[in-house]
Protein backbone atom coordinates (compact mmCIF):
# COMPACT_ATOMS: atom_id res chain seq x y z
CA UNK A 1 0.00 0.00 0.00
CA UNK A 2 2.74 2.26 0.95
CA UNK A 3 4.97 1.47 -1.92
CA UNK A 4 1.90 2.77 -4.13
CA UNK A 5 1.16 5.64 -1.65
CA UNK A 6 5.21 6.89 -2.11
CA UNK A 7 5.01 5.75 -5.96
CA UNK A 8 1.92 8.16 -6.53
CA UNK A 9 3.47 11.04 -4.52
CA UNK A 10 6.45 10.78 -7.16
CA UNK A 11 4.01 11.05 -9.85
CA UNK A 12 1.92 14.28 -8.01
CA UNK A 13 5.37 15.90 -7.50
CA UNK A 14 6.09 15.93 -11.28
CA UNK A 15 2.58 17.03 -11.92
CA UNK A 16 3.21 19.98 -9.68
CA UNK A 17 6.37 21.19 -11.46
CA UNK A 18 9.11 19.34 -9.59
CA UNK A 19 11.91 17.73 -12.00
CA UNK A 20 11.88 13.93 -11.62
CA UNK A 21 12.66 12.05 -14.88
CA UNK A 22 10.61 9.33 -15.55
CA UNK A 23 13.33 6.88 -16.01
CA UNK A 24 14.71 7.61 -12.45
CA UNK A 25 11.46 7.09 -10.55
CA UNK A 26 11.98 3.67 -10.10
CA UNK A 27 15.63 4.03 -8.91
CA UNK A 28 14.44 6.54 -6.42
CA UNK A 29 11.29 4.45 -5.60
CA UNK A 30 13.64 1.44 -4.61
CA UNK A 31 16.24 3.67 -2.39
CA UNK A 32 13.30 6.06 -0.87
CA UNK A 33 11.85 2.17 0.23
CA UNK A 34 15.01 1.20 1.84
CA UNK A 35 15.70 4.04 4.02
CA UNK A 36 12.08 3.93 4.67
CA UNK A 37 13.19 0.57 5.98
CA UNK A 38 15.92 1.77 8.06
CA UNK A 39 14.02 4.62 10.05
CA UNK A 40 11.66 2.08 11.08
CA UNK A 41 14.12 -0.43 12.10
CA UNK A 42 15.51 2.52 14.02
CA UNK A 43 13.11 4.29 15.38
CA UNK A 44 11.82 2.75 18.50
CA UNK A 45 15.04 3.06 20.07
CA UNK A 46 16.12 6.12 18.53
CA UNK A 47 13.31 8.64 18.20
CA UNK A 48 14.40 9.41 14.64
CA UNK A 49 10.92 11.10 13.60
CA UNK A 50 7.08 11.39 14.87
CA UNK A 51 4.84 9.39 12.70
CA UNK A 52 2.49 7.11 14.01
CA UNK A 53 2.27 4.87 10.81
CA UNK A 54 4.31 4.09 7.51
CA UNK A 55 1.82 6.36 5.43
CA UNK A 56 2.31 9.04 8.17
CA UNK A 57 6.19 8.95 7.48
CA UNK A 58 5.64 8.17 3.96
CA UNK A 59 3.72 11.52 3.38
CA UNK A 60 5.13 14.32 6.41
CA UNK A 61 8.85 12.94 6.08
CA UNK A 62 9.50 11.66 2.92
CA UNK A 63 7.17 13.33 0.16
CA UNK A 64 7.11 17.06 2.34
CA UNK A 65 11.33 16.42 2.03
CA UNK A 66 11.16 15.92 -1.77
CA UNK A 67 8.18 19.03 -2.07
CA UNK A 68 11.25 21.35 -1.90
CA UNK A 69 12.90 19.17 -4.33
CA UNK A 70 12.15 21.74 -7.33
CA UNK A 71 13.56 25.12 -5.63
CA UNK A 72 16.57 23.39 -4.43
CA UNK A 73 17.13 21.65 -7.98
CA UNK A 74 16.58 25.08 -9.31
CA UNK A 75 19.26 27.14 -7.17
CA UNK A 76 21.56 23.94 -7.76
CA UNK A 77 21.77 24.54 -11.46
CA UNK A 78 22.08 28.29 -10.99
CA UNK A 79 25.34 26.93 -8.49
CA UNK A 80 26.76 24.31 -11.39
CA UNK A 81 26.39 26.84 -13.92
CA UNK A 82 28.94 29.46 -12.27
CA UNK A 83 31.28 26.80 -10.48
CA UNK A 84 34.55 25.69 -12.25
CA UNK A 85 34.17 22.58 -14.42
CA UNK A 86 34.46 19.00 -12.09
CA UNK A 87 33.38 20.84 -8.98
CA UNK A 88 29.95 19.49 -7.65
CA UNK A 89 27.49 21.86 -5.86
CA UNK A 90 27.66 21.64 -2.39
CA UNK A 91 24.75 21.30 -0.19
CA UNK A 92 24.25 20.63 3.56
CA UNK A 93 21.13 19.43 5.30
CA UNK A 94 21.51 21.42 8.79
CA UNK A 95 20.20 19.52 12.04
CA UNK A 96 20.28 16.80 9.72
CA UNK A 97 18.50 14.48 12.78
CA UNK A 98 17.37 11.10 10.54
CA UNK A 99 18.23 12.36 7.39
CA UNK A 100 15.24 14.51 6.50
CA UNK A 101 15.24 16.70 4.40
CA UNK A 102 18.89 15.65 2.77
CA UNK A 103 18.84 12.10 2.35
CA UNK A 104 15.38 11.99 -0.03
CA UNK A 105 16.95 15.23 -1.87
CA UNK A 106 20.66 13.17 -2.23
CA UNK A 107 18.71 10.14 -3.60
CA UNK A 108 17.00 12.70 -5.60
CA UNK A 109 20.06 14.80 -6.98
CA UNK A 110 23.00 12.14 -7.60
CA UNK A 111 25.09 15.33 -9.59
CA UNK A 112 24.97 17.66 -6.42
CA UNK A 113 27.18 16.25 -2.55
CA UNK A 114 24.97 16.63 0.41
CA UNK A 115 26.77 17.01 3.59
CA UNK A 116 24.59 15.89 6.59
CA UNK A 117 25.59 17.76 9.76
CA UNK A 118 24.14 16.23 13.08
CA UNK A 119 25.05 16.80 16.68
CA UNK A 120 24.04 13.78 18.21
CA UNK A 121 26.04 10.76 17.97
CA UNK A 122 23.30 8.15 18.10
CA UNK A 123 21.72 9.93 15.16
CA UNK A 124 25.03 10.44 13.14
CA UNK A 125 25.54 6.01 13.76
CA UNK A 126 22.05 6.03 12.10
CA UNK A 127 22.84 8.22 9.40
CA UNK A 128 26.54 6.46 8.48
CA UNK A 129 24.72 2.94 8.90
CA UNK A 130 21.89 3.83 6.19
CA UNK A 131 24.30 5.71 4.02
CA UNK A 132 26.48 2.87 3.66
CA UNK A 133 22.97 0.51 3.37
CA UNK A 134 21.62 2.69 0.65
CA UNK A 135 24.56 2.52 -1.67
CA UNK A 136 24.56 6.70 -1.49
CA UNK A 137 27.97 7.72 -2.54
CA UNK A 138 27.23 11.67 -3.01
CA UNK A 139 26.33 12.25 0.91
CA UNK A 140 27.97 12.31 3.47
CA UNK A 141 27.52 13.12 7.42
CA UNK A 142 29.57 15.27 9.72
CA UNK A 143 29.56 15.27 13.17
CA UNK A 144 28.90 19.01 14.38
CA UNK A 145 27.02 21.62 15.63
CA UNK A 146 26.60 24.05 13.32
CA UNK A 147 28.56 26.54 15.23
CA UNK A 148 31.45 24.75 15.32
CA UNK A 149 31.38 23.32 11.82
CA UNK A 150 34.31 24.49 8.73
CA UNK A 151 32.91 27.81 7.73
CA UNK A 152 32.06 29.28 3.59
CA UNK A 153 32.21 25.79 2.39
CA UNK A 154 28.44 25.40 0.48
CA UNK A 155 25.92 26.33 -2.09
CA UNK A 156 22.82 25.90 -0.21
CA UNK A 157 21.78 25.00 3.38
CA UNK A 158 18.49 23.34 4.05
CA UNK A 159 16.96 22.16 7.09
CA UNK A 160 13.72 21.76 8.77
CA UNK A 161 15.01 21.44 12.51
CA UNK A 162 14.73 25.21 13.48
CA UNK A 163 11.57 26.66 14.13
CA UNK A 164 11.10 29.68 14.59
CA UNK A 165 14.98 30.82 13.49
CA UNK A 166 16.53 33.31 15.75
CA UNK A 167 19.48 35.80 14.99
CA UNK A 168 22.10 33.61 16.20
CA UNK A 169 21.21 30.42 14.19
CA UNK A 170 20.82 32.44 11.42
CA UNK A 171 24.24 33.94 11.66
CA UNK A 172 26.13 30.33 11.88
CA UNK A 173 24.04 29.21 8.80
CA UNK A 174 25.27 32.31 7.14
CA UNK A 175 28.69 31.69 8.23
CA UNK A 176 28.98 28.07 6.22
CA UNK A 177 27.83 28.87 2.97
CA UNK A 178 30.03 30.62 -0.24
CA UNK A 179 29.88 33.87 -0.47
CA UNK A 180 26.22 33.73 -3.11
CA UNK A 181 25.33 30.83 -1.28
CA UNK A 182 21.43 30.69 -0.09
CA UNK A 183 19.72 28.91 3.30
CA UNK A 184 16.27 27.09 1.98
CA UNK A 185 13.94 26.57 5.43
CA UNK A 186 11.28 24.21 4.92
CA UNK A 187 8.43 26.12 6.64
CA UNK A 188 4.33 26.05 7.26
CA UNK A 189 1.60 28.64 6.46
CA UNK A 190 2.67 31.71 5.15
CA UNK A 191 1.12 33.53 8.36
CA UNK A 192 3.49 32.71 10.55
CA UNK A 193 6.33 33.01 8.21
CA UNK A 194 5.36 36.36 7.79
CA UNK A 195 5.41 36.79 11.53
CA UNK A 196 8.46 35.20 12.48
CA UNK A 197 10.57 36.83 9.30
CA UNK A 198 9.04 40.46 10.42
CA UNK A 199 10.60 39.70 13.28
CA UNK A 200 14.09 38.75 12.23
CA UNK A 201 14.35 41.56 9.49
CA UNK A 202 13.25 44.04 12.15
CA UNK A 203 16.42 42.63 14.43
CA UNK A 204 18.59 43.25 11.04
CA UNK A 205 19.21 38.96 10.71
CA UNK A 206 18.29 39.10 7.40
CA UNK A 207 18.17 41.71 4.73
CA UNK A 208 15.84 39.97 2.39
CA UNK A 209 14.16 36.95 1.45
CA UNK A 210 11.22 35.20 -0.27
CA UNK A 211 8.72 32.10 0.56
CA UNK A 212 8.08 30.30 -2.34
CA UNK A 213 4.88 28.19 -1.82
CA UNK A 214 5.43 24.22 -2.76
CA UNK A 215 2.92 21.31 -1.85
CA UNK A 216 3.01 18.05 -0.07
CA UNK A 217 0.96 15.37 -1.76
CA UNK A 218 -1.43 14.17 0.34
CA UNK A 219 -1.03 17.20 2.43
CA UNK A 220 -3.52 18.58 2.82
CA UNK A 221 -1.28 21.86 4.76
CA UNK A 222 -0.02 24.95 3.86
CA UNK A 223 4.08 24.09 2.95
CA UNK A 224 6.64 26.74 1.93
CA UNK A 225 10.39 27.00 0.85
CA UNK A 226 11.76 30.45 2.68
CA UNK A 227 15.11 31.23 0.36
CA UNK A 228 17.51 33.69 2.77
CA UNK A 229 20.94 34.88 0.60
CA UNK A 230 24.01 35.03 2.51
CA UNK A 231 24.28 38.58 0.55
CA UNK A 232 21.89 40.93 -0.60
CA UNK A 233 20.85 41.88 -3.35
CA UNK A 234 18.96 39.32 -3.98
CA UNK A 235 17.22 38.00 -7.04
CA UNK A 236 15.29 34.67 -7.57
CA UNK A 237 16.68 33.09 -10.81
CA UNK A 238 13.86 30.99 -11.79
CA UNK A 239 12.75 29.33 -8.60
CA UNK A 240 9.05 29.55 -9.75
CA UNK A 241 9.82 28.16 -13.15
CA UNK A 242 9.74 24.88 -11.83
CA UNK A 243 6.37 24.95 -11.21
CA UNK A 244 6.04 25.94 -7.69
CA UNK A 245 4.52 29.24 -6.76
CA UNK A 246 5.67 32.18 -5.30
CA UNK A 247 3.57 33.88 -2.69
CA UNK A 248 4.18 37.92 -3.04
Amino acid sequence: MTNGLLKEGLFLLRENGVEIPGEDINRILDILERYIAEIELFNPAYKLVGANNRKELVVRHILDSLSGLGVINRFACSCAASLRAGMDVAIADAGSGAGLPGIPLAISMPRCHFTLIERMGRRVGFLNNTLAALGLQNATVEEKEIEKAAPNRFNIITFRAFKPLDKKTLQSLFRLLTQDGVLAAYKGRKDAIEKEFALLKASSAVADWEMIRVSTPFLEEERHIVVIPRAPPFVNKGASACGQHVDA
